[in-house]
């Protein structure tokens, strides 16, 4: 380890270790990337994600208290509904001639499990294929969550819900704008990595169901979005991040403290994921063209050429600014370039002028390039340096 880099992992740690942290000197540092040491970085995205306060004297009290409501979700919603169907067919007081399973009223709380079951499912089939450039996700978690797997449980699990039903996955697909692929050439690998994730022994469970089940709690607590593909490529380097802290402690709870964090960023991207808002001043559409202004701005000429192409964002930017770049980059370079996103004040107006700088940094291949070529280039990107990368939209921030 260089003398530079202890230097760094000293100067998180001061900032750390303050009783209250000092929030604009954490995001400082952390812009130019946190180094994972000591679980530093873990440490800093639940704060620059607001899941940690400031004063570090709550954090105890305030960590027990959320992880506590979140055992109250996985009891609510999957352990009680998993004990209702189990008992189907047994005398029970919620079947009844009002309200029984074949009841088509909207109202109905059997009509809304069988709802819930098509959410999952898509849920399950996206999860399945997460990250497929790693193992990690098929691998057993160390943490099993014992609510769910204590083997005195006698209910319907997610993962006998998704083995029971009858549904297909691919008729209840929830794409956004119609767009249909939002995976990266860049992420398909040979056929054997890109397997399905098959299902762990009884008694084990991998990460992609404690993700999975993430997800779903997610889903049934915000009905207006739900669940949409793509969401599952948010949730993963928030998941492995935590997943994958040195600190047994802390990772041991990496699931509720991935929920909690990804709600909370969800709160602020959200809006890319709901259709209705597309053309508003905080949907995606006004995103995707104000790449395209910040690039007339910063390079007319490349600008010129793209739209001379008939070259749109739509084409391309979609996937960079709906999914944070994660699907670009391999997961290390991902998280990478999440360092900077979180720490910057105005972090998604940072997206913006990565998505920029992006373009930029390939100028002379696309000035060159007929539409065939230029449309490659953009939608498997070729430079792998996200460093250099970071520091032109860094340049292109203080030129403004």
């Amino acid at each position: 380890m260089s003398s530079l880099h202890k230097s760094r992992i000293a100067d998180f740690q001061d900032v750390l270790k303050e009783p209250t942290i000092a929030l604009e000197k954490l995001r400082e540092l952390s812009f130019s990337g946190i180094p994972c040491e000591g679980g530093l970085r873990c440490l800093c995205w639940k704060i620059l994600l607001n899941y940690l306060p400031l004063e570090r004297a709550s954090w105890t009290s305030i960590l027990a208290k959320q992880r506590e409501l979140y055992s109250q979700f996985l009891r609510e919603m999957i352990i009680q509904p998993g004990i209702a169907k189990a008992n189907m067919g047994v005398s029970r007081e919620d079947v009844t001639f009002e309200d029984h399973p074949l009841n088509p009223n909207p109202d109905s709380r059997w009509n809304t499990y069988f709802k819930d079951n098509e959410v999952l499912l898509q849920i399950d089939k996206d999860v399945r294929r997460l990250c497929p450039d790693i193992s990690f996700f098929q691998r057993a978690t160390e943490y099993p969550c014992l609510l769910i797997l204590d083997p005195q449980n006698e209910f319907e699990t997610l993962r006998k819900r998704v083995e029971q039903t009858t549904l297909k996955s691919q008729t209840v697909a929830r794409n956004r704008s119609g767009v249909t692929n939002m995976s990266s050439p860049h992420k398909n690998l040979a056929p054997s990595a890109v397997n399905e994730y098959q299902v762990l022994p009884s008694g084990c469970e991998a990460h992609w169901e404690v993700v999975e089940r993430i997800l779903f709690i997610y889903a049934k607590l915000n009905p207006g979005i739900a669940y949409v593909q793509g969401m599952n490529e948010i949730v993963g380097p928030l998941y492995y991040t935590f997943a994958t802290d040195p600190n047994n402690e802390w990772k041991e709870h990496a699931e509720a403290d991935t929920f909690f964090c990804f709600t909370n960023l969800m709160a602020e991207i959200r809006d890319n994921f709901i259709k209705s808002l597309d053309d508003s001043q905080c949907g995606i559409t006004y995103k995707m063209e104000k790449v395209y202004s910040t690039l007339k701005d910063k390079d007319v000429e490349l600008y010129l050429k793209l739209q001379e192409q008939n070259i749109k964002p739509q084409f391309f930017a979609f996937r960079w600014l709906t999914l944070l770049l994660s699907q670009e980059f391999l997961l290390p370079d991902v998280i990478r370039i999440w360092d900077s996103l979180f720490a910057d004040d105005n972090r998604f107006d940072f997206l913006l002028l990565v998505c920029c700088a992006m373009l930029i940094l390939i100028r002379e291949q696309l000035l060159e390039g007929d539409f065939t070529v230029n449309m490659r280039l953009l939608q498997d990107y070729p430079i792998t340096d996200v460093c250099q990368i970071l520091q032109k939209a860094k340049e292109l921030q203080d030129s403004k």
